[in-house]
C-alpha cells in the first residue's frame, strides 16, 4: 500500500538537495518550460467509487479510500493515515470516526493535489 519513489524520483531529489536557492529556482523553471512544452494528455478516468460500506474496518477504509483516490501518493498520506490507525489500534479510538478523518484526510489531499494539477496548467 506504500508507493515509494521511483529510482529516477530519487535521483532528481539527491540532485534538488544539491543544488543552492536560485540553482532550485531555475530548475523549477526549466521543468515549468518542460512542462508547456509537453501535448495535454486526457486525463485517466477515475475508477467508479466505492461506497462506504455500513459496516468497515479501518483497514477496510483505507484500501477504499486508496481505491478511489488513486492520483494521490500514498507516501503525503502515509503519517497522518498512520497516527489515525494507531489511535483506534492502540488508544482504542472507535472505527467510525477514525475512518470519518481517513476520509476527510483522502478528501483534503485530493482537492490539495487538484488544486496543484490547475495551477501547472
Amino acid at each position: 500500500m506504500i508507493e515509494t519513489a521511483s529510482p529516477d524520483e530519487r535521483q532528481l531529489l539527491k540532485l534538488w538537495r544539491a543544488l543552492d536557492p536560485e540553482q532550485r529556482t531555475t530548475l523549477i523553471a526549466f521543468a515549468e518550460f518542460l512542462c508547456s512544452k509537453q501535448p495535454a494528455a486526457a486525463p485517466a478516468p477515475l475508477p467508479e467509487p466505492v461506497p462506504r460500506p455500513e459496516r468497515e474496518t479501518v483497514v477496510g477504509a483505507l484500501k477504499r479510500l486508496r481505491f478511489n483516490y488513486p492520483q494521490l501518493d500514498s507516501a503525503v498520506l502515509l503519517n497522518e493515515a498512520s497516527l489515525l490507525m494507531s489511535a483506534h489500534l492502540l488508544q482504542g479510538r472507535p472505527a467510525k470516526e477514525v475512518i470519518d478523518e481517513l476520509e476527510d484526510l483522502f478528501a483534503r489531499e485530493s482537492n490539495s493535489f487538484n488544486s496543484d494539477d490547475n495551477a501547472l496548467s
